[in-house]
């Protein structure tokens, strides 16, 4: 699991496309903590919103574009060994668990690092961390990890998972925002099984998101344990 896991960490610093993310995620945590004081004096907040004003950029970031750059980063963590015959190799090495949790290791690991040197950043110019936007922020990220995962071992074609990858990182935070503030009751109940219901709360709600992620993971498993590779 670990020597997966330790691959898939170091694949994903190799590409153009996560060069790019990484870029993205960096510049975005330096310019909106920079400019986060500008911000303070055109717009009314409250306390607790103006001492976290630091991070809003990224969490926005995230929260619009997470899905969109996990997915188009790790969209074929899963298949695309798969498609390339090369799962047949590791299934007689290991088991298929400990690939499944490689890959969400190694994936998982590579944007702890991402998040920690952000959150870095954003303590220059807000002379501290707050560890509980970071937790938040983390629950959403595993989230959306799990979530790829679980794509991955339900499509074995990478083809076909790169173009999700794309609709379900434009569609899930308008979806999942729309079902939070919805009144229908056919939908609104979904809320509970996206992040962004417990990520609105300032309570340590959004723990339910790690059991969420943990639960697709699971069924991903599953999934894969029963499947020919």
């Amino acid at each position: 699991m670990y020597v997966i896991g330790k691959r898939e960490f170091m694949s994903l610093f190799k590409g153009v496309k996560s060069l790019i993310v990484i870029a993205i995620l960096l510049v975005t945590s330096y310019y909106s903590a920079k400019f986060a004081d500008f911000l303070l004096s055109g717009i009314e907040l409250s306390a607790k919103e103006a001492e976290n004003i630091h991070t809003v950029g990224l969490l926005g970031l995230l929260l619009l574009l997470g899905q969109l750059f996990i997915a188009g980063l790790s969209h074929d963590t899963i298949n695309r060994e798969t498609h390339e015959r090369t799962m047949r190799f590791l299934v007689t090495r290991t088991s298929r668990t400990s690939i499944v949790l490689g890959k969400f290791l190694g994936i998982w690991l590579f944007w702890f690092i991402c998040l920690i040197i952000s959150f870095l950043i954003i303590s220059m110019f807000a002379q501290k961390i707050d560890i509980f936007i970071f937790s938040q922020t983390m629950s959403l990220v595993t989230y959306q990890i799990s979530l790829t995962v679980l794509l991955s071992v339900l499509i074995p074609k990478p083809g076909f998972t790169m173009f999700l990858s794309i609709v379900v990182g434009l569609s899930f935070p308008i979806l999942g925002l729309w079902v939070v503030f919805t009144s229908n009751v056919w939908v609104s109940w979904t809320k509970y099984i996206t992040p962004f219901y417990y990520l609105e709360r300032e309570d340590f709600s959004f723990l339910v998101i790690f059991i969420v992620a943990g639960i697709m993971l699971f069924f991903a498993n599953f999934i894969f344990k029963r499947r020919e590779c």
